[in-house]
């Protein structure tokens, strides 16, 4: 019986070992009975404690809306277009320009923003820059993209900041975005402006797009305030990802966002493209004018329409993913001005043109 006990112990070991389990184990262990609460520092719902509540106003606003019976159809799948206006009237507040509802797609919650600015990153022989510790949702949604997870290491000595020398050492040509938590999770840790500046500008060097995660944005506490990276937008494209689930205290209203902060317009200068391949609404598709052969357009084809198929999103995010497209030209056309600008091939080159096409 012994020998039994211990081989369902290692049976059941492998399904523990994860932080939840782990946990778990010691919740277990813990002495109920001193009269002492155990209190997580790793909560990441507010709401699960009493003392934590949303604002009347809030909660109005959502009785408002229900009762109005305006609601009650099918919204866009980018997202209404008064909460788009609402988000970057919102979001501009701390920025030197001026967001604008097209730069704005509605999420369920910041994790479908997550996957879909992954998705929308992903091809084959991908990778992207994610810092350690950091938010473990990134590495799932990219292994389901099948997008190479590196890791780059936070400073504890330097205030938990990016390790921007890894960042140059780790990044090659298949990179295509980096990753950064600001404020952090799990840290806890606050970027002064400056560093969001050194980020900004190593990106810009290697020509990779930076994905900020400020979904814990403005739950600062300490001498240094929060900056969103949407401030160096002019130095690098930013991916700005948040929701109202942290500073409203209501993560089960899964209402979540995705902004381009691109006020140089990288996103929405095209020079070459092709409108057959992927549609440009509401973002322009971008490309820098450069020669490629039938057989390539027609993997292109191919790979765009493999995202598509394998897109799993809750609200419809597929027309969210295909606008998007743009960002992902953005990166590819910088890297073939590092490399070459023509696509050796043995089929008859294709001149792309930028004129709008009404068939495919």
């Amino acid at each position: 019986m012994e020998g039994a006990g211990n081989a369902n112990h290692e049976v059941e070991a492998p399904s523990r070992i994860t932080i939840k389990g782990i946990l778990g184990l010691l919740m277990e262990n813990v002495d109920t009975g001193n009269g002492k609460r155990v209190v997580s520092l790793g909560m990441g719902d507010p709401s699960a404690y009493t003392c934590f509540r949303t604002t009347r106003v809030a909660e109005d606003a959502v009785v408002d809306a229900l009762q109005s019976q305006k609601f009650n159809g099918y919204s866009p799948t980018v997202g209404l277009p008064q909460t788009r206006r609402a988000i970057a009237e919102y979001l501009s507040r701390d920025l030197p320009y001026k967001l604008s509802s097209d730069d704005v797609f509605v999420t369920s919650g910041c994790t479908q923003a997550i996957d879909v600015a992954l998705a929308m990153l992903a091809r084959p022989g991908a990778n992207v820059l994610l810092p350690r510790p950091g938010f473990p949702i990134y590495e799932l949604c990219a292994a389901f993209r099948h997008i190479e997870v590196r890791h780059y290491d936070l400073l504890p000595n330097k205030g938990w900041e990016v390790d921007l020398d890894a960042i140059q050492t780790l990044a090659d040509r298949n990179t295509v975005a980096m990753v950064i938590i600001n404020p952090g999770n799990p840290c806890g840790n606050v970027y002064t402006d400056q560093h969001l500046r050194e980020i900004a500008e190593t990106a810009e060097k290697l020509k990779i797009l930076v994905i900020a995660d400020e979904v814990y944005g403005h739950l600062a506490f300490g001498d240094t305030p929060f900056v969103p990276m949407g401030r160096y937008g002019r130095i690098v494209p930013v991916l700005t990802l948040g929701s109202l689930s942290k500073r409203w205290i209501v993560p089960g209203w899964r209402l979540g966002w995705f902004v381009t902060s691109d006020p140089s317009g990288m996103f929405r200068k095209p020079k070459v493209s092709c409108a057959c391949v992927w549609r440009v609404h509401p973002l322009a598709f971008l490309a820098f004018g450069f020669t490629i052969s039938k057989s390539s357009c027609i993997k292109l084809i191919i790979h765009f329409f493999a995202i598509i198929e394998f897109s799993f999103t809750a609200f419809s995010s597929l027309r969210l993913l295909s606008a998007s497209r743009s960002i992902l030209t953005y990166w590819e056309a910088h890297q073939l001005s590092s490399r070459q600008r023509f696509l050796k091939s043995s089929t008859e080159p294709m001149r792309l043109s930028s004129r709008k096409t009404s068939t495919c």
